[in-house]
């Protein structure tokens, strides 16, 4: 029975290694027969790459909020439409390259709810980034300095699903327009997008400011996306 579980770990299988154990202790491995003790192996093995790949992306994702869509407040008043995001939760949106707007005034749960569905895609299998825009943006503004802005910007084109935070805070000064403009660009119809902002879209065109790039951003990620309008006071308040 050591042996057993030794080449299990030693092979790397630690789900089938872990679940050989616990039969062993229990002395159920003679309950069963092979055929049974097998896919009972294969299916903790299963599960613990599962969860392992579940953790090494929500941990490289950094999400603001460690949250799940359970334990999101479907409360129709506060703008939270069960329906639709009963069906966010599915990760179609996700497979179709589509983007989702969420804006509502301060403290009323954008951020939560965008980590919310970041942890859902994580759990689904996608690879997921989030980030607050002003961030971001010195992110590209060092890697631009550094020579390495080309390499950066391959990197959150191949993200699944890119969360941009508190978007619209300030007004975008001429580069950060044009590092936006690209990233919207290289994701526009393959890659999903999550904005949160206090502002509702139709003040985004002032944020971004120049004329030409903010009908170029706007018209990819705005006439295709979803919009959850959260409402009420801040939920801060509450606690």
């Amino acid at each position: 029975m050591m042996q057993i579980e030794s080449q299990l770990s030693q092979l790397r299988l630690y789900g089938m290694s872990r679940s050989w154990k616990a039969l062993t202790e229990t002395r159920r491995q003679h309950e069963l027969t092979l055929s049974e003790g097998l896919e009972l192996l294969l299916q903790a093995e299963e599960q613990e790459r599962t969860n392992n790949r579940f953790e090494r992306l929500r941990k490289n994702a950094r999400f603001r909020y460690q949250a799940s869509v359970e334990e999101l407040h479907l409360d129709a008043s506060r703008g939270m439409d069960k329906g639709l995001i009963t069906a966010l939760a599915t990760g179609e949106y996700l497979s179709k390259g589509e983007s989702v707007l969420i804006t509502g005034a301060t403290g009323c749960g954008k951020s939560f709810l965008a980590s919310a569905l970041g942890h859902q895609a994580c759990a689904q299998g996608y690879k997921v980034a989030w980030y607050n825009l002003q961030k971001l943006l010195l992110k590209t503004k060092i890697s631009r300095i550094e020579g390495t802005i080309f390499k950066f910007f391959e990197s959150l084109a191949k993200t699944d699903l890119l969360i941009l935070d508190d978007f619209g805070l300030t007004h975008l000064e001429q580069q950060q327009q044009l590092d936006l403009m690209e990233m919207i660009e290289d994701r526009h119809g393959k890659s999903s997008t999550i904005i949160a902002s206090q502002l509702p879209v139709a003040n985004w065109y002032d944020v971004i400011g120049e004329e030409t790039i903010a009908d170029a951003i706007l018209d990819r990620i705005v006439h295709t996306s979803y919009r959850i309008e959260l409402k009420g006071e801040s939920l801060r308040k509450k606690r």
